[in-house]
């Protein structure tokens, strides 16, 4: 069985043919791996190969398909597959995209379970469901960890991996491995924590978002201003701890020159927010003057979102770290 640090990739089978999981088999088949993408439904497969397709032509027309490879050699690399058995035999590593149901996950990791080897990384796509709760009671449970994207994987290179108590170092390691391999930034989770570190950084921007536009205290659309021409700009290159130590004389003297304020003003945040009612109808209204919620809109927003992202994730790539 190849491994990721091979010349000859191996193979990889990704589970689930939705947004992530075609994501997912563009960003492996874009480093040379071949790519078995599995849904229970063949007509899903079927359409999913179809949308790849156009995507990656449209990538390769614009400068931004990833990898050494064109697009016919990468569309050649990802074959559709109806049966799980199949789909996983010879795999190095499996990733799985199926909607974010737990029961749904864990019967399908049981599944896993049983055809898998001693090898195969078995990995989760989950935004938010414990390793502990996803891969309880299973035979295979070290070589089981979470590998969760940012939406669009393809366009947002971060990936998180998070361990269940029992997965062993090297799952953890390999997977690291074939993330860098594939072009992607995997952070380690030192141990599992609800909402993982991405979205328990989300959730705090969010609920503070809400409570100042819901308190009066600005609208939404300066709220989102207030994140893409104020703070965005800045963490898209660094993050918040970075932000600390270049704002002072390091991080010990930020500590003490700001600390007490910082105290000051988090004493004063709310609590969770409800996120419906009268606040819910007021930030709707505000989101559709800029984007109404028709679907051709929001495709349309989506794919310029998309594109922004493209041509941010090149910069960064052409500037020295």
């Amino acid at each position: 069985m190849a491994s990721p640090g091979s010349s000859a990739p191996g193979g990889v089978a990704v589970v689930g043919s939705g947004l992530i999981g075609r994501s997912w088999a563009m960003l492996f088949a874009s480093a040379g791996f071949r790519v078995k993408l599995f849904d229970i439904e063949p007509r899903q497969v079927t359409d999913a190969l179809v949308s790849l397709r156009k995507e990656m032509k449209m990538l390769e027309l614009s400068g931004y398909l990833k990898g050494e490879l064109g697009a016919e050699e990468q569309l050649s690399l990802i074959s559709g597959c109806s049966d799980l058995r199949e789909a996983v035999e010879g795999a190095l590593h499996v990733q799985e995209c199926v909607p974010e149901n737990l029961e749904l996950k864990r019967k399908l990791f049981a599944q896993l379970d049983k055809i898998a080897d001693d090898h195969v990384i078995l990995s989760s796509s989950s935004s938010c469901l414990l390793p502990s709760k996803l891969f309880a009671g299973l035979a295979h449970v070290k070589q089981c960890l979470v590998a969760h994207p940012v939406n669009p994987p393809y366009y947002v290179p971060l990936v998180e991996l998070v361990p269940h108590p029992e997965t062993a170092p090297a799952t953890m390691d390999r997977t690291y491995a074939l993330m860098r391999r594939v072009g992607q930034s995997p952070v380690r989770l030192l141990r599992e924590i609800d909402g993982f570190a991405l979205n328990r950084l989300q959730y705090a921007v969010i609920a503070e978002a809400w409570r100042l536009v819901e308190e009066g205290v600005v609208s939404p659309g300066d709220l989102d201003l207030v994140m893409s021409d104020g703070l965005g700009l800045r963490y898209a290159f660094i993050g918040p701890l970075e932000t600390m130590h270049l704002n002072a004389e390091g991080m010990l003297s930020y500590c003490d020159r700001y600390g007490e304020g910082m105290k000051r003003v988090l004493k004063t945040f709310g609590p969770v927010p409800e996120f419906s009612g009268a606040t819910a109808e007021k930030v709707h209204q505000a989101m559709c003057v800029k984007v109404p919620d028709d679907a051709e809109h929001l495709a349309a927003r989506r794919a310029w979102r998309d594109g922004c992202l493209m041509r941010l994730a090149q910069l960064k790539h052409q500037l020295p770290q």
